[in-house]
């Protein structure tokens, strides 16, 4: 008896072993990459747990934005990066002010929300023309969109939009030059509360972005409560079965462009706040990467392009930058190069985006085919 009960728990083990391999491959892949590459990067301890604070806290927002549209069936929305523009154009607006401090940082966002709120709106009406690709028109909406913001910073900025910073200016006295230091605002919230733990007199110790931290907090519980209300239901609703939610009366497509919508505004102010850490704009570049780094880090922490949790966006977030961090002194550790590590990290970004899309479309296909099947097996036994 007792041998049939092990074997019954050794079998059950395996199942779950094997389930949770096939549901969570690129968390285990990853950490199974960090296990080695993190040893031979050779980095202190302190070091990389310092290294995650910052970028945990200048990069969560960013991808936490990406949770509200996925949670409406439109997928991974890359046109996020519209709202990255939004906030870059709000921190120009605000440098040229000089309104600095907490003052300017709130300015910013101030500025950014009704711009993000009429460029998502816009960007939400295609998608909704576009049913069953939004993924792949959100990355063309982006990159049409940067042609846009190109021409704004370029040509319009400082000839009709008035910039009086001579500094922020070109020799040409039009348009804005390619670095913007944002030193007025650099790391006001994450300096808010300072706190600093483990310091010593041979270590700075590990720096901890309160500020920032409750912004995310807040966020994240926001994100808790919204799906409890009306509308994260409705959003719930449309993303499980379009068809069944406009049977029972709601809006499909309103809701959808509300999630781009609200996904745009959470985009600008996540810009927002990676930039007032990094404390330098750089004009025509800072955005090139959002959609698809905020993306790669989601879907690194287990999400797919059709579930995602803030559980996800963390997990992703600690794994694909520790990646960042230990690849280029790993590559060169073990290789003797170091764009080995840069090389591989900028494919891996890639590489999972273009991995999540093809297993989405390969279950998508599965999926039609198996509800095929089963409606001519109702056929053939109705006959």
């Amino acid at each position: 008896m007792s041998n049939k009960n092990s074997n019954k728990r050794l079998k059950e083990l395996g199942k779950f072993i094997v389930k949770f391999i096939s549901t969570y491959p690129v968390p285990i892949m990853f950490v199974v990459f960090l296990v080695f590459t993190i040893p031979a990067s050779h980095f202190s301890v302190m070091y990389l747990v310092n290294e995650l604070f910052t970028r945990v806290a200048r990069n969560s927002f960013l991808v936490l934005s990406l949770l509200l549209p996925i949670m409406a069936g439109m997928g991974i929305n890359f046109a996020m990066v519209i709202g990255a523009m939004a906030g870059q154009i709000a921190l120009i607006l605000i440098t040229d002010w000089s309104v600095v401090g907490l003052s300017g940082f709130f300015l910013a966002i101030l500025i950014s929300i009704p711009l993000s709120v009429v460029l998502g709106y816009l960007c939400g009406y295609i998608l909704n023309r576009a049913k069953g690709r939004e993924m792949v028109t959100s990355m063309i909406l982006g990159f049409f969109m940067n042609g846009f913001y190109q021409f704004i910073v370029l040509y319009v900025m400082g000839s009709v939009i008035p910039i009086k910073n001579k500094l922020l200016v070109l020799s040409r006295g039009y348009g804005i030059r390619n670095a913007v230091n944002l030193q007025g605002i650099r790391q006001c919230l994450d300096d808010f509360i300072p706190l600093t733990l483990f310091k010593t007199s041979t270590s700075p110790g590990i720096r901890i972005q309160v500020g920032t931290f409750i912004l995310i907090a807040i966020f994240c519980l926001f994100i808790v409560w919204f799906k409890k209300t009306k509308l994260g239901q409705d959003m719930r609703a449309v993303g499980q079965d379009r068809n069944i939610s406009e049977s029972a009366g709601i809006a499909s497509d309103r809701t959808r462009l509300l999630s781009i919508v609200l996904s745009t505004v959470l985009a600008g102010i996540g810009q927002i706040i990676f930039l007032q850490n990094v404390g330098t704009l750089s004009t025509y570049n800072s955005h090139d990467m959002t959609g698809q780094f905020a993306a790669a880090s989601l879907l690194v922490g287990g999400a797919t392009v059709s579930t995602a949790n803030i559980s996800n966006v963390f997990v992703g977030v600690i794994l694909f930058h520790l990646m960042f961090i230990v690849s280029p002194m790993a590559g060169k550790n073990i290789i003797g190069n170091a764009m080995v590590g840069e090389y591989f990290r900028v494919f891996v970004s890639y590489g999972i985006i273009a991995i999540a899309l093809v297993l989405y479309s390969w279950k998508r296909q599965k999926e039609k085919e198996r509800l095929r099947q089963a409606l001519r097996e109702q056929q053939t036994s109705a006959k």
